[in-house]
């Protein structure tokens, strides 16, 4: 396999990918989204956006560092916009624009996730516990 090219590392520097603390993925996918369609998958991404930049969460600095992106499909495929934050692996459904501001304020600066809109979780391990199980 090639190494990554002096223009990749210069992206990833750029966008400071690295120094997020959290990842946040929407889904915006047709069928994900059917029910409110892709103007409503739109303005749920554009609500994000503007939520996580107005707030200073957009930032690759502090504890509420968060990065985000849009995708067109995480195999749900109903209930979206589905959205996950990672590392804590949280997954939520329905995520429309108007809910967006609850969440980037309850989950994402406050640390209180909203129980009523998840429906599943996978937490990423954590580097101790990855070190740990390579070595055990």
């Amino acid at each position: 396999m090639a190494e990554p090219s002096e223009k990749l590392t210069a992206i990833a520097e750029k966008l400071q990918i690295g120094q997020f603390h959290r990842h946040v993925l929407l889904c915006v996918g047709d069928a994900c989204c059917a029910e409110i369609g892709k103007d409503g998958a739109q303005a749920a991404w554009d609500r994000l956006k503007g939520e996580l930049k107005d707030r200073g969460l957009s930032l690759a600095t502090g504890p509420t560092a968060c990065y985000r992106t849009k995708v067109g499909c995480m195999r749900i495929c109903t209930g979206g916009p589905i959205l996950v934050v990672y590392p804590e692996g949280t997954w939520y459904a329905g995520m429309t624009a108007d809910r967006i501001s609850r969440f980037v304020q309850e989950h994402l600066i406050d640390g209180n996730p909203i129980e009523e809109w998840i429906f599943a979780r996978n937490p990423l391990p954590s580097d101790c516990e990855t070190s740990a199980r390579s070595h055990g």
